[in-house]
């Protein structure tokens, strides 16, 4: 029997500077509370907050701003996105950072009214973005547990205990988790693969399906043995 230890728990998968999607989700979940109150509600976003999108640094700003409020707890988690920007701010000019700038890099920088090209400017950048932005993606975690369920981007190397698990595999893994029918110890509730729709198998429920893309932002509902999808007119089963 799968339980959220008493919660609710809602899950929004990869933002990728789409606030405008984030922001209706937020809104839905308001309602959702409005509607039906619950005691310990808990808000996990699964990471990917940047690039690709146009909208980063409002996405940033919207999730700082919910963290200070006392009556939704929130967590964001660390997505291989993020972690880049972090390495673009911290280390600069990297190995790395032509394939950060090709995969969504140049939405997140100009976001920060910084041109991206072969002469990147890291210091421009570092300059540029608010240093409450760089404190939360410094502090992002890789996941987080509670009751039957684990929360992290990418997913997990099935076999290793989570305390062992690799940062790279949390935010990059693919095949290896995807097509495991391991039983993990707890349902993965992870983004970083795009699907058209949310699916429950069993051992992982992936729930990016590509806001950035024109698909959606999905919100997932947990609450003890339930799942559900949350959407404009409140939870569907999923």
């Amino acid at each position: 029997m799968r339980t959220t230890a008493g919660h609710r728990i809602y899950a929004i998968g990869d933002v990728h500077g789409c606030d405008g999607e984030l922001g209706v989700a937020h809104e839905w979940i308001a309602d959702d509370l409005a509607q039906r109150p619950h005691p310990q509600p808990l808000l996990i976003h699964l990471g990917d907050y940047v690039d690709r999108g146009p909208e980063v640094p409002a996405v940033i700003d919207r999730l700082l701003a919910l963290g200070a409020r006392a009556d939704l707890p929130t967590v964001c988690l660390r997505g291989n996105h993020d972690e880049y920007l972090h390495i673009a701010l911290t280390r600069g000019w990297t190995a790395d950072a032509p394939n950060w700038l090709q995969y969504g890099g140049v939405e997140t920088c100009l976001g920060y009214g910084v041109e991206a090209g072969l002469d990147f400017d890291a210091e421009a950048l570092r300059r540029n973005v608010p240093e409450a932005h760089q404190r939360f993606l410094a502090e992002l975690p890789l996941w987080h547990r509670l009751g039957s369920y684990l929360f992290v981007h990418a997913g997990i190397r099935p076999g290793i205990a989570i305390e062992a698990q690799s940062a790279q595999d949390l935010m990059w893994i693919r095949r290896e988790f995807l097509e495991s029918r391991t039983d993990h110890g707890w349902v993965v509730v992870h983004g970083h693969t795009v699907t058209s729709r949310v699916v429950d198998h069993g051992n992982r429920i992936g729930i990016d399906t590509g806001a950035v893309y024109g698909g959606h932002l999905s919100c997932l509902v947990l609450e003890e043995a339930e799942v559900a999808l949350l959407g404009a007119d409140g939870p569907m089963p999923l």
